[in-house]
């Protein structure tokens, strides 16, 4: 009977306001069942495990995906880009070259209609990154170079900008593509692997760096996140995107401890499966797939 209620007043909720409700809480399951927020600017930050992605649904509908997970996490991409209805990716980021990142995206390109895809300059000897740009060929796609500088055409009450890499690295986390969205007052900083090197190029760009949200660089590894980096960024948000008991220790304590010294509210994949962030341009509302336990 519970459920028949909740169901019955995201019904009316629908019915009174003319657009979806952010989300239903099944009792039963103890979960969120996280619907699209269309007319508003909608970021996923996916629960892909131990990996990063996330789906961005703007205003107008128009859709970019940045990473897809690890290469078992192929199926699961296919699934969320079914629940949230999307056929068409107009751009697609892979942020470097690590199977984590980048291995659910050559199923994603196989199945699904993309228009641009962006990746920085570095190469992997690994199958997965062969496996990518396959697919990529298949598709008669022209692989575009993520670096900073650019203003992404995405959305026309959006602004997308990729800010890093801002130079070039040995390391193929520093070499991750970080993009920067902003929505009327809103910004989002969506920081790949990044870590400690990267942040202090970005820093000494002058590029403005604050964001009402941070997606946390590297899973939360204390080797991203420095203290310098995150009191130029002054999040009230930060998502980090890790898997349950991982083999990395993510997030590290150092991390954690940091940003509640920082006074920022922590979302995570791990505690609280998928996370979305919607905005309305002057406002974020948070919404997570199940409570934190």
């Amino acid at each position: 009977m519970a459920q028949w209620k909740v169901w019955i007043m995201g019904l009316v909720l629908v019915v009174l306001t003319g657009c979806s409700p952010m989300s239903v809480f099944n009792e039963s399951a103890g979960s969120t069942t996280i619907l699209r927020a269309d007319g508003k600017l909608q970021v996923l930050f996916l629960d892909v495990g131990q990996g990063a992605s996330q789906l961005l649904i703007s205003p107008s509908g128009k859709t970019m995906l940045i990473d897809a997970g690890n290469n078992d996490k192929e199926q699961v991409m296919l699934d969320y880009l079914k629940q949230y209805q999307i056929t068409k990716l107009d751009i697609v980021i892979g942020t470097h070259p690590d199977a984590d990142h980048i291995g659910g995206l050559d199923k994603v390109i196989d199945q699904t209609l993309v228009d641009s895809i962006y990746m920085p300059k570095i190469s992997s000897n690994t199958r997965t990154f062969e496996s990518l740009l396959e697919s990529i060929s298949n598709k008669k796609l022209k692989v575009q170079t993520a670096k900073a500088g650019l203003t992404l055409d995405w959305d026309k009450e959006v602004q997308v900008e990729m800010i890093a890499p801002a130079a070039v690295y040995d390391s193929a986390n520093n070499m991750s593509a970080v993009v920067k969205i902003t929505y009327g007052t809103t910004s989002l900083l969506l920081t790949g692997d990044a870590e400690a090197e990267s942040e202090k190029d970005m820093i000494k760009s002058g590029v403005d760096l604050s964001s009402t949200v941070l997606g946390v660089g590297h899973h939360g590894s204390k080797t991203s996140t420095s203290l310098t980096f995150l009191n130029k960024v002054k999040p009230q948000y930060a998502i980090i995107q890790s898997g349950k008991d991982n083999n990395y220790g993510h997030p590290d304590k150092t991390i954690l401890s940091r940003l509640k010294k920082a006074g920022v509210s922590v979302y995570r994949n791990d505690l609280q499966g998928t996370v979305s962030v919607i905005s309305d341009g002057k406002n974020v509302t948070i919404a997570t797939e199940r409570k934190e336990k």
